[in-house]
């Protein structure tokens, strides 16, 4: 243009250029004065531009809501007595990763697909249903929160509600968007044999199953203890009894909290069957699971193979016995691993992960 074919006469020797063309002193005033119209049109135009991208910009992780919602989470679930299976949801909809595949959401974890059939109605996720609807309600207060963040969230925001260790998580996750996405069935462990993947024991199906995910020994030992919450209900997994002694009128001693802590959950009202818990206590997140598992002392609590194998299997034993003696150890490797199960296979949206 005008201007840059002016601006680029400046830089070099007019006279060997132009020998038979004299520039006059009006000329070079009416060209800096044309130069000076169109450098402040530009910048008039680019700042406009500028303008009009900040309106049309949104941030993909609105992080406000992300705050708002966790603030909400702690009192909705406890109040509920819902922690175990809010935990239960996190943990199917991740646990479904597959290092071995590249493509999202194919490779399955942490994308929300578990919402929609038919992954929802596989066996292993029977119940989960229940856990969906308890978050539809708090889900619509917050639409800038994907149902992957939800899931996760909440998880983690059960076991710290429950007296558990605080989960450094972050956000961001994008959702999975319709049903051709779920992953296919058969990804999530079984309980005992004979199991799907054809494994000849429990240690070594755990093995399969979580090594598939790229998780260790030591890390399929603490995420094992997450069973301190909950019960095994025979309608949905085929194992636990009706009821006992410790799920028949809530958790331990206590009709309204595990620990009597007003700021734990609130023990549900007995309905159908209530299953078999690992833990008397089975509201509250510590380190009992591997003391029950390790003592076996009373029948009407739950050990399954896939728990008795902790204390069997000469790879995982170290870590069983050292979970059951320090409660300490136990919630700092267990924040770790929930951390990291909670992330499988996530694609994060742009400026993602967030923490808050």
């Amino acid at each position: 243009d005008i201007l840059s074919a002016y601006q680029s006469l400046l830089i070099v020797p007019i006279y060997p250029i132009f020998k038979n063309f004299c520039l006059t002193r009006a000329s070079i005033v009416t060209m800096q004065k044309y130069m000076s119209k169109s450098t402040a049109q530009r910048a008039s135009i680019g700042s406009s531009r500028q303008r009009l991208s900040t309106v049309r910009v949104k941030a993909a992780v609105n992080v406000e809501q992300l705050k708002a919602l966790r603030q909400e989470l702690f009192t909705y679930i406890n109040s509920r007595g819902c922690n175990p299976i809010i935990v239960r949801l996190g943990w199917h909809d991740s646990g479904t990763y597959d290092k071995n595949i590249a493509d999202w959401p194919a490779r399955g974890g942490a994308t929300a697909s578990i919402r929609f059939k038919p992954e929802i109605d596989h066996d292993a996720n029977k119940g989960l249903a229940i856990a969906l609807g308890i978050l539809r309600p708090i889900k619509s207060k917050y639409p800038d929160v994907s149902y992957a963040d939800l899931f996760q969230m909440a998880s983690a925001v059960a076991v710290e509600a429950a007296g558990g260790p605080k989960i450094p998580m972050q956000y961001g996750r994008k959702d999975a968007t319709s049903p051709e996405q779920c992953v296919p069935d058969g990804r999530l462990p079984g309980a005992a044999h004979p199991f799907a993947d054809g494994s000849a024991n429990p240690a070594e199906h755990l093995r399969r199953v979580f090594g598939r995910m790229g998780l260790n020994d030591k890390e399929i030992v603490v995420l094992s203890g997450g069973h301190t919450l909950g019960r095994a209900r025979p309608e949905r997994s085929g194992f636990g009894a009706e009821k006992t002694k410790y799920t028949n009128v809530g958790p331990g001693k206590s009709s309204a909290s595990p620990s009597g802590s007003p700021d734990r959950p609130v023990t549900p009202k007995p309905a159908g069957q209530l299953g078999t818990s690992w833990t008397v206590n089975w509201l509250e997140f510590d380190n009992s699971y591997f003391k029950e598992v390790k003592a076996k002392r009373d029948a009407e609590l739950l050990v399954l193979p896939t728990d008795a194998c902790l204390f069997e299997d000469d790879g995982f034993r170290p870590f069983a016995e050292k979970y059951a003696a320090d409660q300490e150890a136990f919630f700092a490797d267990y924040a770790q691993a929930h951390q990291k199960l909670s992330e499988l296979g996530v694609e994060w949206e742009e400026g993602a992960p967030v923490t808050i």
